[in-house]
């Protein structure tokens, strides 16, 4: 018999923990959630109730038709078939790398050769199979946390949690990783669940995102309509950034007629799907192109929305179909004549732009 859409599915129904926490979600098989939101909304509680590390009160936790948690069931955290990550890569300091990964399978009671083969396979994913004799405490932050990933995978959860998996580490190495980690998601073998207060994350990683404000969900959605119509403060800080998503070719980020430069963050096959991402911060408006080489990045933007943002002036137009947003001084707006419908140029230095 086949399995029905709600049968293959993490459902959650969680109400009356500490801190208050009302969520009810159902999330896809297969699917990664970007989950986002204030400190103290409620986000890693949520990771922590489907883990089984926290008694959820009146909660209610479903995955795949089997009830982990609800009414008298409660299954432990060991045999719910979850892997949590988080910032820190925690690995078992007395362990080699392999036996940090042969753990989850060993404890399975799998036979040797295949705990073997598994491990073995994880380490080549993650690229660390030259480190297996290494201890942890010989493991560089990038590489510990790589050993991270392979030892939650080995386990074949049915869940994967990723509590900001990449928040300690630096630009590069977490760009590398963010890269390794969606390649290694795409078999969508299981359910991912992933907070994060990096939109490049949500955008890079996330099939659907939900925004948790004071323990309840303000919106979720796929990834574009909830960060084209951000419903909170944070949703709209998170979104501020400018994102032109479309394919490598080699240079630049091309999306229709809108080709984007900049500093590629992780390696980039051409023909790949990639995002350029920069700050409005980082746009400087012009009635006419710029006769500065250095501005590689320049859009002919018709202006559709301008508005305060603090003390600076906030500017907003369209180009191929890709709302893009320049932050500039209430004296440029007015020396510029800048009004609803203006035909002006948005120029966006390569440094400026990462490509993810």
């Amino acid at each position: 018999m086949s399995s029905g859409p709600l049968e293959r599915a993490l459902q959650v129904d969680i109400a009356n923990t500490l801190p208050p926490l009302h969520i009810e979600h159902t999330f896809a098989f297969g699917s990664t959630t970007a989950v986002v939101g204030p400190n103290g909304a409620g986000k890693t509680t949520l990771l922590r109730v489907v883990a089984g590390l926290i008694r959820g009160g009146e909660s209610r936790v479903t995955l795949d038709g089997d009830l982990l948690a609800g009414g008298h069931t409660f299954v432990p955290a060991h045999r719910r078939g979850v892997a949590l990550l988080s910032q820190e890569a925690r690995l078992f300091p007395h362990l080699t790398v392999r036996g940090n990964v042969a753990f989850a399978p060993a404890a399975q009671r799998l036979g040797r050769s295949e705990v073997a083969a598994r491990v073995q396979r994880w380490l080549e994913a993650v690229e660390v199979a030259d480190l297996a004799d290494r201890r942890p405490a010989e493991l560089s932050g990038g590489q510990a946390q790589r050993v991270a990933i392979a030892r939650a995978l080995a386990a074949q959860p049915r869940i994967l949690l990723l509590d900001e998996p990449f928040r300690a580490l630096d630009v590069e190495v977490a760009g590398r990783l963010r890269a390794l980690l969606r390649d290694l998601l795409l078999d969508r073998t299981r359910t991912t669940i992933m907070v994060t207060h990096d939109v490049v994350d949500v955008v890079t990683l996330a099939d659907s995102a939900m925004v948790v404000d004071d323990g309840r969900i303000v919106d979720s959605g796929p990834v574009g309509r909830v960060l084209a119509s951000p419903a909170n403060a944070f949703a709209a800080r998170l979104a501020g950034l400018n994102l032109v998503s479309g394919l490598w070719d080699g240079s630049t980020v091309v999306s229709g007629a809108v080709a984007v430069a900049g500093t590629v963050a992780e390696p980039v096959h051409t023909g790949g799907h990639v995002t350029a991402v920069f700050a409005p911060d980082a746009v400087a408006v012009f009635r006419a192109p710029p006769s500065d080489a250095s501005f590689r990045n320049v859009f002919e933007i018709s202006v559709g929305q301008v508005v305060p943002h603090g003390d600076r002036m906030l500017v907003r137009g369209t180009v191929d179909g890709h709302v893009l947003a320049a932050e500039i001084t209430a004296a440029a707006v007015t020396e510029l004549s800048l009004v609803v419908g203006a035909q002006v140029c948005f120029a966006v230095k390569a440094s400026a732009v990462r490509i993810y």
